[in-house]
């Protein structure tokens, strides 16, 4: 039902800009035709193309704009040659609506002038290379009088009264259009716009996300595309004008050269052979000359591009002439005269000498560039008497084949812009936008922190999920496929999450097992492990406060330093009852023994290391157990490490440890007052500990004093 549901919003949303296209065609045709009929300097064919592009985007706009521009045919002949105008005010019209100009009063002007500037300067150039001048008498004859007479001037004048001129069209069309989109409710706008996009609408933050991401890189997908399609339109409309040229040229020369062989055919028949010879003799004198030359001029002048025509008689020495009708040299080219042959007939003297029919010559020398095609007059026995020539002058044909590579070239340009345009616009669509949306929301997911919350987790997943991809391609499923991965990791991390947790509190539980078991063979320790780990937090985040050993200071380490501290005295299972438990002063010998808990310490930590995957985990309890009675001066055991070589968490766990002893009762003496023991551990800075783990724990004295009263209370 969901999916019919969507099928059939979208069918009804298609139907709705059907509708728009065409209402909107039909307004800029009908207006354009009224303004035309009525010859006033002004066009009103863009009302339409302003209101759909600002209403249902850029490429219904373009339909609007090329189809406008093609009906207009049928009362402006010249219309379709300025599809690229049409072309353009869609995309002038789609960047100030994308950027929210259109949609501020202040703003409509800045589109008007706009619009004013594209059509007036692209119409004016379009208007010169079409008719070499400005498509209205009034823009002409008002630039005639401003600059009188001045052609310097002409053009730039001529193109300041079109953008005025402009400024007044556009303003008629575009006013009444973006009035007309603020009488639909906005709800029914964003549905109508929304069939643009694939994919969720993405806001002009999300977008502007995106284009950075795209300057960031060295070549981006928009610029291999932008490329690609420049690259594929550029040689289409290469290709396809200069097919068009030569296919229209060879055309009109095929057409020329049968209008000439026609022209030609048809003077040698109204010729009388028999006469050739008086004619040559006579010329003017003989009857019938005059009216036979009347008659070849109007054959000559009926012949499209046939620019001279004329009758020889060839012989062995040179060229006679029998009528010339184009000669302003009327003693040169005298029935009778005689003209050397041109060397582009060289090679053809032969068969023209032997009476024969040759092929067309392309020549250019006394009469400029001509194809010249000769046709044999005979007599009744079958002989030639003489030839009709017949001149198509090429340097016309190729001016005109000019003016028709310029009205080419401005149609390609239109189209060229449009497929552009589009092309742009349906990989933005259908590629760039949906990639990047992805991008980014993986990058937000893959480059969270390990320690990451679940929820944030979840929330890029549904992020990525929220995008709703539709673009019906291999795109939408790697979207699927996409979103799915992102929703197993998440599912995964939560699973391995609960399984660390339950791991960590296995792993807490075994250590305050361990802990207690040796606290409970050690009669005076009195909650000693419970106040060591509070003072290693304490001093651990009063270090990092002030900025000591911050490389060190991770939450991670502190967490582990805090987990391992009940385990620095582990060691002492090993120490026998009667000197764990003696009362009074410890004998050297016994001494000794009890320095051996450090290593014996070590020794269990590293057991419990190599049996338990828990290197990260156990290795600051290891360090703790084996150094926690070195000494900064290097005066310690077991191994006489000296300042920073002693691990960090060793020389904080010193201070708690030695705190604690001085503050606490023992079987061998009682508890010292506190400012007593305040003061053995401010004496022992730079010498038995760390002088920055001492500063950092007197920093933190009240936590210290609150951690002490509630043990005494307990």
């Amino acid at each position: 039902m969901k999916e019919k549901a969507k099928t059939d919003k979208k069918g009804r949303r298609r139907l709705y800009r059907a509708l728009i296209i065409v209402t909107a065609v039909l307004v800029n045709v009908l207006l354009g035709w009224l303004i035309n009929k009525a010859v006033l300097p002004l066009y009103l064919d863009s009302m339409g193309t302003v209101f759909v592009t600002a209403f249902c985007g850029f490429i219904p706009g373009v339909i609007v704009a090329v189809a406008t521009n093609i009906f207009s045919v049928f009362y402006n002949p010249d219309s379709m040659y300025y599809t690229l105008v049409g072309v353009l005010i869609v995309l002038a019209v789609e960047w100030c609506a994308h950027s929210g100009r259109s949609r501020k009063k202040s703003n409509a002007v800045f589109l008007i002038f706009l619009l004013s500037l594209i059509g007036g300067v692209v119409g004016i150039i379009f208007q010169w290379l079409l008719l070499g001048g400005p498509q209205f008498t009034d823009v002409a004859n008002g630039a005639g009088i401003i600059t009188g007479g001045n052609t310097a001037l002409y053009f730039p004048v001529c193109l300041l009264l079109n953008v005025c001129l402009n400024f007044v069209d556009k303003a008629i069309t575009t006013v009444p259009a973006l009035f007309m989109i603020k009488l639909f409710p906005s709800e029914f706008r964003d549905y109508i716009s929304g069939g643009n996009w694939k994919q969720r609408p993405l806001t002009e933050e999300e977008r502007e996300v995106i284009r950075k991401g795209e300057r960031g890189r060295r070549h981006s997908i928009r610029f291999r595309l932008t490329m690609m399609l420049t690259l594929a339109c550029v040689a289409v409309a290469v290709v396809m004008a200069l097919i068009s040229i030569n296919l229209y040229y060879e055309d009109t020369e095929a057409q020329y050269q049968g209008n000439a062989l026609q022209a030609a055919k048809f003077a040698a028949s109204v010729l009388d052979p028999d006469k050739i010879d008086m004619y040559l003799a006579k010329g003017w004198d003989v009857a019938g000359y005059a009216e036979t030359r009347e008659l070849l001029t109007h054959i000559r002048d009926g012949a499209p591009g046939v620019k001279y025509l004329y009758v020889v008689k060839i012989k062995k020495d040179g060229c006679y002439w029998v009528f010339d009708l184009d000669s302003d040299d009327a003693e040169a080219n005298e029935p009778g005269s005689k003209s050397e042959f041109e060397e582009a007939f060289y090679p053809y003297l032969p068969a023209l000498q032997a009476g024969e029919e040759i092929d067309p010559i392309e020549s250019d020398d006394v009469s400029g560039w001509v194809l010249t095609t000769y046709y044999p007059v005979k007599n009744e026995t079958g002989k030639t008497v003489c030839y009709v020539g017949v001149d198509v002058s090429m340097t016309y044909l190729s001016g005109y084949m000019v003016r028709f590579a310029l009205r080419t070239i401005m149609v390609f340009s239109g189209f060229f812009v449009l497929i552009l345009g589009c092309g742009l616009k349906i990989s933005g669509t259908y590629l760039v936008y949906p990639v990047g949306s992805m991008a980014n929301s993986i990058e937000a997911f893959s480059g969270l922190e390990e320690e990451a919350e679940q929820k944030v987790l979840d929330a890029n997943a549904a992020r990525l999920k929220k995008l709703e991809i539709t673009t019906d391609d291999e795109v939408e499923t790697l979207y699927r496929a996409i979103c799915g991965m992102a929703e197993t990791t998440a599912d995964q991390v939560r699973s391995i999450r609960h399984f660390a947790d339950a791991t960590a509190k296995m792993q807490n539980g075994l250590i305050i097992t361990m802990a207690d078991l040796v606290e409970n063979r050690d009669s005076d320790t009195g909650a000693h492990i419970q106040k060591t780990a509070a003072y290693v937090r304490i001093i651990a985040e009063s270090l990092r406060s002030k900025g000591y050993y911050t490389d060190k200071l991770t939450d991670k380490f502190i967490s582990d330093a805090v987990m391992s501290a009940p385990l620095h005295d582990v060691g002492k299972i090993n120490i026998p009852d009667a000197v764990l438990n003696k009362p009074g002063k410890l004998t050297p010998e016994e001494y000794e023994i009890m320095k051996t808990h450090t290593i014996a310490g070590r020794e269990i930590m590293e057991k419990a290391i190599s049996t338990v995957n828990g290197e990260n985990y156990l290795k600051e309890a290891r360090n703790m157990a084996g150094y926690h009675h070195e000494r900064w001066d290097g005066k310690g055991y077991p191994e006489g490490l000296k300042g920073e070589v002693i691990p960090l968490s060793a020389r904080i766990m010193s201070v708690a440890d030695v705190f604690d002893a001085l503050a606490s009762p023992r079987v061998y003496k009682p508890a010292f007052p506190l400012d007593k023991a305040l003061s053995i551990i401010q004496e022992g800075a730079g010498t038995q500990f760390d002088p920055y783990v001492v500063e950092a724990f007197m920093d933190a004295l009240p936590e210290v004093k609150q951690v002490l009263s509630k043990y005494q209370e307990a």
